[in-house]
């Protein structure tokens, strides 16, 4: 049961982290940053938030330095509109597989078109 408690608010954190991201004025931070993955401790204690930029990995490190000086502003919002009885701390891990996953969508790409070509 506790299980699904933790997988409730994972995800409840996992949508308010991105719309508070949107919000956040520091420059360093991109606007176009995803969650890729959030772990949530079972005494939620602690929250690591795997994130990624679409600009590129350089533009992912950036952004994690700009949401780390920034995280007691999101834990005080995260816990102001949750409304949790104890509120995580947010470690932002910088993650590379939105441009990971977009360099083999070139290579497929690449391939098809050379195959399509071969074959007229």
């Amino acid at each position: 049961m506790a299980s699904f408690k933790i997988g409730r608010i994972s995800e409840d954190l996992k949508q308010e982290l991105s719309m508070l991201f949107r919000e956040l004025k520091d420059p360093r931070i991109s606007k176009m940053l995803s969650i890729i993955k959030l772990n949530l401790s079972n005494d939620l204690s602690h929250c690591k938030v795997y994130v990624s930029a679409i600009e590129g990995f350089d533009q992912t490190v950036q952004s994690v330095e700009g949401l780390k000086s920034a995280s007691g502003y999101i834990r005080k919002e995260i816990s102001s509109r949750l409304h949790l009885r104890k509120t995580p701390e947010f470690h932002f891990i910088a993650d590379d597989s939105i441009e990971y996953s977009a360099n083999i969508n070139k290579m497929i790409e690449t391939q098809l078109r050379k195959t399509t070509d071969s074959e007229e």
